[in-house]
């Protein structure tokens, strides 16, 4: 099993940036693919990003340019960066992992873009 914890949100003006950030309880080396997702209220989840071990980064099309997925080896952690912030990406942001073919899901941190 792996526990995932995550922080990093809060409350943001828009064009303004976060840095979300994915603790799991497991060596980041042994996970396989992890990524970011994100709920906005009344709608189903949504893939924002993903990174594999590899180092290969994938961005969903409203994202790319804007935000950055980073894993972090010496951390042992996984993080989203997030610039020029816009008022509809208000979220609950997940993390997610694959570990040993089973997904695993953070709690979500809440990111409220707003002036």
């Amino acid at each position: 099993q792996v526990q995932l914890v995550e922080s990093g949100g809060g409350l943001v003006q828009p064009g303004g940036s976060l840095r979300l950030s994915c603790a799991p309880s497991r060596d980041i080396g042994s996970i396989r693919g992890m990524g970011w997702y994100r709920q906005r209220p009344g709608e189903q989840r949504e893939w924002v990003a993903s990174v594999v071990s590899g180092g290969a980064t994938h961005y969903a099309d409203s994202v790319k340019g804007r935000f950055t997925i980073r894993r972090d080896n010496a951390d042992n952690r996984l993080y989203l960066h997030m610039n020029s912030l816009e008022p509809e990406e208000t979220a609950v942001y997940y993390c997610k992992v694959n570990y040993r073919n089973r997904d695993y899901w953070g709690q979500g941190t809440q990111v409220t873009v707003s002036s």
